[in-house]
């Protein structure tokens, strides 16, 4: 098969630090191969252990309660800033011998605030990955006690829970699939007015899409910081399959099923709630304080929520599939990458959501605090198929938005393409990747063909009787 592309003349590549991890590297300079048809969820599944599959709603419970007592005990120390702030300056200051002063005082209650903007941030993040598994059904195997938290949870974060958990599960149904997948979806070169391959020059791509650092760097803090609310709100950067106007918060949207209606006012009207509470907190307190509190961690939440998002499926290593003959459930899931994003951090209050999110894509059902144990279980059996990157996360980040521009607008198993319209990674070229239908047949590959009008976590469940 061959990759739209290979008539283009090869460019100088983008100069980027020395900063990219070894197992990126690799994955880069080793021509890609679809994964095998003899590697199926079957044999996935059969190297974890029955014991890691099993929810408890104590444990889950306590994980909850954990975390909202850290948010609510920082919130404290921001609502009574000014005791903390004066706390701290005589401490320090009979320590570093350092006289009070307004100066002294001012510069640390800036550390106080910056502080405590950069910790909250992180933990309104971790209450939002904590709702995402109770989308799942993850946290406990009682139902309603996943919606009850799930819904607490995901309001706080003021995202619809039922709307974003009805599109995030068709988002692990078809998992890079072009025609299925939900979020972060690319542009082609037909979207970005890109001439024809073989007829593009280096100066038309130069003209039309490579930009300067700074614009590209403007265009990033608007999608860290803007991006996920305005999915939420018109469908950016979703799949373009839907029309104008389609939104998680309406229930006629072409998103959801007749059935969901009732969940979806549900959910637009515990949004409604928080945002009374919301106004009325700034009526008797002021804005001020509201903005200083909540709104200023809460924007730089959705920073840290859409950079691992982001970063878990788009990659120049990467690829996206079209049409039924090329995917299947089993290479949806391995169309993602396993990062340590910030250590400890994203551990302790992430949750591990980037640490192992190629196990959560294989087994949803699983407990966020089993899938450490998932993943090195798995690993053996996914060998070189198993993308793991520990490049900075930062520069991760700035590498994927800046290498990560646009795919051909055919090809069934495609590559990203950055500004100079070259794909960093290359299909390889011999490869016959068999149809779809003849694995299924030949060796019964789970849940490729899962019926798209059912929850594949229902389907897992069904099959595997967890």
């Amino acid at each position: 098969m061959s990759t739209p592309g290979t008539s283009l003349p090869k460019l100088k590549p983008l100069p980027l630090p020395a900063l990219d991890s070894p197992e990126y590297l690799t994955r880069l300079q080793t021509p890609f191969t679809p994964p095998p048809p003899t590697l199926t969820l079957k044999s996935i599944h059969a190297a974890v252990p029955k014991e890691l599959f099993l929810k408890s709603t104590t444990k889950g419970l306590w994980w909850v309660g954990r975390h909202v007592a850290i948010v609510f005990g920082l919130g404290w120390l921001a609502l009574n800033s000014e005791q903390v702030v004066d706390t701290l300056v005589r401490i320090l200051g009979e320590k570093a011998g350092v006289a009070r002063s307004e100066q002294w005082s001012g510069l640390v209650n800036w550390v106080f605030w910056i502080a405590y903007w950069f910790w909250q941030s992180v933990a309104f993040a971790g209450m939002w990955t904590l709702g995402h598994e109770c989308g799942h059904d993850a946290l406990s195997p009682i139902p309603w006690v996943n919606t009850v938290v799930g819904l607490f949870l995901h309001t706080s974060m003021i995202t619809p829970y039922h709307a974003w958990r009805i599109t995030h599960r068709r988002h692990h149904k078809g998992t890079n699939h072009l025609a299925h997948d939900e979020t972060y979806h690319p542009f082609t070169r037909s979207d970005l007015k890109l001439p024809p391959i073989e007829k593009a020059t280096p100066m038309d791509y130069m003209g039309i899409i490579e930009e300067t650092p700074a614009f590209t760097t403007f265009k990033l803090v608007v999608r860290q910081f803007l991006g996920f609310q305005l999915y939420l709100l018109h469908n950016r950067k979703g799949n373009p399959k839907y029309p104008k106007g389609t939104s998680h918060y309406k229930p006629s949207s072409k998103f959801f099923k007749p059935e969901d209606r009732p969940s979806i006012i549900l959910s637009d009207i515990f949004i409604l709630l928080m945002l009374s509470i919301l106004t009325l907190w700034s009526h008797y307190r002021g804005f001020g304080e509201v903005w200083r509190v909540y709104f200023v961690p809460w924007l730089w939440a959705h920073n840290w929520i859409v950079m691992f998002t982001y970063l878990q499926h788009s990659d120049p290593t990467v690829p996206y599939y079209r049409g039924k003959d090329q995917w299947n459930f089993t290479r949806g899931a391995l169309a993602t990458v396993d990062r340590p994003v910030f250590g400890w951090i994203g551990r302790f209050f992430w949750h591990g959501i980037a640490h192992d999110h190629v196990a959560h894509h294989f087994f949803v059902n699983v407990p966020f605090y089993n899938l450490p144990e998932v993943t090195e279980a798995i690993k053996p059996v996914l060998g070189e198929y198993y993308c793991y990157d520990p490049t900075p996360t930062l520069y991760a980040l700035w590498r994927s938005f800046t290498q990560c521009t646009f795919i051909e607008p055919e090809g069934d198993v495609v590559f990203f393409k950055n500004q100079r319209g070259e794909a960093l990674r290359a299909l390889r070229e011999d490869e016959v990747v068999m149809n779809v239908n003849r694995v299924k047949k030949e060796v019964g590959e789970g849940l490729s063909d899962v019926d798209e009008d059912e929850d594949q976590e229902d389907q897992e469940m069904k099959r595997k009787d967890i």
